[in-house]
């Protein structure tokens, strides 16, 4: 069976349309949803150390003006890093597991947007990532 929409439900569904009105998203409510809206991830494999720096850098910045409280920040555990075949170089801070971190608890203004970086995660050989969690924006 087909329905004929009716003339007035055309004008009806062309002004809700055309409006500013919007509906409300019912799943905003759903606690887990709210929980993964506030949380974002970064991948920082194959980066330079240069350029995961930059990138991290700029990633904290823009989570903490979008108030996002929980970035997950994956950089691989390092075990196939060339640089450990480098005498030369720290086999601690030439592998992003390990540089990363640093470079943020090195850097006073990122580390007024952090409450909490995960650094039992970071110092575990097992793992490739870390959590940082965000203090809430400043309203200043």
């Amino acid at each position: 069976m087909i329905k004929k929409i009716s003339d007035k439900d055309k004008k009806d569904w062309k002004r809700f349309i055309d409006s500013e009105e919007k509906l409300e998203n019912k799943d905003i409510n759903n606690e887990e949803l709210k929980k993964n809206l506030n949380k974002k991830s970064i991948d920082l494999h194959g980066y330079t150390l240069e350029n995961a720096n930059k990138t991290i850098s700029d990633f904290i910045n823009k989570c903490y003006l979008e108030e996002i409280g929980n970035i997950k920040v994956i950089t691989g555990k390092g075990s196939r890093s060339k640089n450990k075949e480098d005498p030369y170089l720290s086999t601690d801070l030439s592998i992003l597991k390990y540089s990363v971190p640093n470079y943020i608890k090195n850097n006073y203004e990122l580390m007024k947007k952090i409450k909490k970086l995960d650094f039992d995660s970071v110092n575990d050989v097992s793992q490739g990532s870390f959590d940082i969690l965000l203090n809430k924006k400043s309203t200043k």
